[in-house]
């Protein structure tokens, strides 16, 4: 990157701000993380069912919410019960994604998770890819960048987005080894790194060899959280940019400038909420 511009906060890439979790107290969830210093952060969906919730909150915080819409690779049954994701889950996805495609920042989530409890057999992965590949279509129609899951399937993900000519995508969380990783930086991927980076070998590893033109933040709220089974905010979002800081050796500014950059060049809707200082 030639020249970085100053930046003024962080873009939280990847959050499930439309969780039950934040019902009760959206107002103060949305008030600390701005000051906490986020600009803007990216809502994504699991399923069809909670398209419009997300686009409801997108318009309640018009300017901070942006909205991404897909079908995640593992669908909720019930409370106990979770399945791969199949074209129907899809077909039943595509109206309100082509209802409201002039307001989305990214198709997501998207994706492939190969945990083993999800996928008993090869029809399960291929069901899965199916999904991703029709996701893929869809982005690229739209002209829409991938906001991805990968969970046990970093290396069939990002060769899979590769196969597709996907130029455009986030691998958020992703939890492969570096040198996977590699493969999609020389692909022009991105990569988001959540709070509970400060627990995760894994992940500072990753830091470690991703060049920061190719990182991102995220939370992922309210999932991967500083602490476990505690709730993740879009306030903690500093956590991940100081601890990126330090495995890096570069002032905090420069990771807030860096990150904030790469997000809207990879979102360039965003640039309606977020000017350089």
């Amino acid at each position: 990157m030639s020249s970085i511009a100053r930046m003024h906060g962080y873009v939280d890439c990847h959050c499930h701000i439309s969780a039950g979790d934040f019902d009760k107290d959206i107002d103060d969830v949305i008030e600390n993380s701005k000051q906490a210093g986020l600009l803007a952060l990216l809502a994504v969906a699991e399923h069809a069912g909670e398209f419009e919730k997300i686009i409801e909150l997108s318009q309640r915080f018009r300017g901070f919410i942006f909205p991404c819409l897909g079908v995640h690779p593992v669908q909720q049954v019930s409370r106990e019960q979770q399945r791969g994701a199949s074209l129907q889950d899809l077909d039943a996805a595509i109206p309100t994604i082509e209802k409201y495609k002039d307001h989305l920042v990214a198709i997501g989530e998207v994706g492939l998770d190969f945990t083993p409890r999800y996928v008993s057999s090869d029809d399960d992965k291929e069901n899965q890819r199916q999904v991703l590949i029709r996701q893929a279509q869809i982005a690229k129609e739209l002209d829409l960048p991938l906001n991805v899951h990968s969970r046990s399937a970093g290396r069939p993900t990002i060769h899979l987005l590769k196969e597709q000519g996907v130029e455009k995508a986030l691998l958020h969380a992703f939890d492969g080894k570096p040198s996977v990783a590699m493969e999609g930086v020389k692909a022009g991927y991105l990569f988001s790194i959540p709070p509970s980076i400060i627990r995760s070998e894994q992940k500072q590893k990753l830091v470690k060899q991703l060049p920061l033109e190719n990182i991102c933040l995220e939370t992922d709220s309210p999932a991967l959280g500083p602490e476990k089974q505690v709730r993740n905010e879009p306030r903690n979002i500093c956590i991940s940019a100081e601890y990126i800081s330090k495995i890096k050796g570069v002032s905090l500014q420069t990771v807030m400038d860096v990150t904030t950059q790469n997000a809207l060049r990879l979102f360039p809707k965003l640039k309606s909420a977020i000017r350089p200082c």
